[in-house]
């Protein structure tokens, strides 16, 4: 039994499950329509494989070492995560004067068969969210050398550890998004959406916020 690998299983399985902005996004989409939601979900391990990748490739020590790179895709990431807050209180402040709760402004009826433009959009929000987190570099880079045993080449093993970390998220965000459409009858009324809207608002203008002004993340 190879404990180091049940040892990192647990903390990526963490690790993925942490509250984020991806999390945020894909319960707002999941809000919306179960599609989108799970669009959102697929994004969202699309933009992990990215830093997963990166981390394989050895990019990411790249990124961390030249500060001007990293605080680029630091303010990209932020101003990002920020535009979605902003959107979601806007779109919050017109529900609330239409006494509109779905998030798309979609019939409840119609929740499950968005548009192709709609499906596109949450796909991209999930990878872009997570694409664009400037911590992520950091985390892989010192998370998965550790997890290598000694004597072992670490390429192989470092394509192991990455993939296990997008399958864990391949099975989290879906389930986030089906559970959020399994009680979509009532996290769909109109108070209750307006609630999670201003909610998810909030915590990703703060995120952004917090990446666009504060200091360099390293």
């Amino acid at each position: 039994m190879d404990a180091q690998l049940i040892a990192f299983t647990g903390v990526a399985a963490g690790m993925v499950a942490l509250p984020g902005a991806d999390f945020t996004v894909v319960v707002r989409n999941a809000l919306a329509s179960r599609t989108a939601g799970l669009a959102s979900a697929v994004g969202v391990a699309g933009g992990l494989l990215v830093h997963t990748a990166l981390a394989v490739a050895g990019l990411a020590a790249v990124l961390v070492a030249m500060p001007v790179l990293f605080r680029t895709v630091q303010l990209l990431g932020g101003a990002y995560v920020l535009y979605l807050g902003l959107s979601a209180l806007y779109a919050m402040r017109r529900r609330a004067q239409d006494g509109s709760g779905l998030p798309s402004g979609a019939p409840e009826g119609e929740s499950e068969r968005p548009a192709p433009r709609d499906f596109g959009r949450a796909l991209r929000q999930g990878f872009l969210t997570n694409a664009l987190n400037p911590k992520a570099p950091v985390l892989f880079l010192s998370l998965l050398p550790q997890f290598v045993p000694d004597g072992q080449p670490p390429l192989p093993r470092t394509l192991l550890l990455a993939a296990l970390v997008v399958v864990l998220a391949l099975i989290w965000f879906p389930a986030v998004a089906l559970l959020v459409d399994r009680l979509g009858r009532w996290l769909r009324r109109p108070r209750t959406a307006r609630a999670i809207e201003g909610g998810s608002g909030v915590a990703l203008t703060g995120l952004g916020l917090a990446l666009v002004t504060g200091p360099l993340l390293r």
